[in-house]
């Protein structure tokens, strides 16, 4: 990176985004902190500049293009380049693939996929003129095996992932960088502010189940580390700033289940059967608690 660098972080207004903030400042960077929640934005700010680094406090919905193209032009404005883009903003869902409306997919998308290229077509023309910069997309291991229940997330990380693979061969030779991080648990608010309801007791309630599932089956569940504190992801994010690699894999293990499910799905699929029948039991008791058949496909049904 180059000396007193600037970064813009998207979603920076708690979790892995302020988190990183802070990390960043701490090394030198200038940051450039969006999300829609000024106040949260504000005191991530204020705990940067008290302890002397530098921060900008930007509101912006980066599902909105103008908005997220007049946020790269204002930190250029401010503070003269843009050498690092985080693409940290998003959310998840928790729903069924029939209990998915249709405002769902298009609200995943939106925040999970479409605002990628909002930030990084504006990012990308001062990059350019720089001759350096580094795009770091987040995405999560959603984007490398289908999790269930969550099937719009699913998707959209999935595109997130196949955007980064293809922002990077376009900028072969230019002096920029593109990573993709695909963390796993993470210790954030991400499971209980999912759309559709708070995924957090779908996790927590079908962990012990599906262990019994596995045992009564003989199958041995996916080795991936735990939920890890939020901390610990974004010091591996950071890593991967000063040394660039393609893709940051947060939890160990996890790269390990992704490139086995890349060249034997189904037998990433079985490993995972236990969780999955578990999870759908679990889904079935919180989402149809009498037996109710799934939600209308009509755009806006909850």
């Amino acid at each position: 990176m180059p000396t007193n660098p600037v970064a813009v972080i998207t979603g920076a207004s708690s979790g892995i985004g302020s988190t990183l903030a802070l990390l960043l400042a701490k090394e030198g960077t200038t940051v450039v902190l969006a999300a829609r929640r000024k106040e949260k934005l504000e005191q991530v700010t204020r705990r940067i500049t008290q302890a002397g680094g530098k921060a900008l406090a930007v509101r912006c919905d980066v599902t909105v293009s103008e908005d997220a193209e007049e946020l790269i032009h204002y930190t250029v404005q401010e503070c003269g380049r843009i050498d690092i883009l985080v693409n940290n903003a998003g959310r998840g869902n928790f729903a069924s693939v029939e209990d998915t409306t249709d405002d769902m997919i298009e609200r995943m998308f939106n925040v999970n996929v479409f605002a990628l290229w909002y930030t990084t077509r504006p990012a990308l023309r001062y990059m350019r003129q720089q001759g350096n910069g580094h795009i770091i997309n987040i995405a999560s291991m959603a984007g490398k095996f289908g999790y269930p229940f969550n099937s719009a997330y699913v998707a959209a990380k999935h595109a997130c992932i196949g955007f980064t693979h293809a922002l990077r061969l376009e900028l072969v030779g230019t002096g920029i960088n593109a990573s993709v991080v695909c963390p796993s648990g993470v210790l954030t608010e991400w499971a209980t502010v999912t759309e559709g309801g708070p995924m957090l007791p779908l996790f927590a309630e079908a962990a012990p189940i599906a262990k019994a599932i596995a045992r009564d089956m003989g199958i041995t569940l996916p080795e991936i580390e735990g939920v890890l504190p939020v901390d610990v992801v974004a010091k591996k994010i950071l890593a991967c700033l000063f040394h660039p690699v393609a893709e940051v894999y947060t939890h160990s293990g996890s790269k390990e289940f992704a490139v086995l499910a890349a060249q034997n799905r189904e037998e990433a699929e079985h490993r995972y059967l236990p969780i999955a029948l578990a999870e759908r039991q679990v889904y079935e008791r919180l989402k149809h608690p009498k037996g109710n058949t799934p939600g209308s496909h009509h755009k806006g049904a909850v």
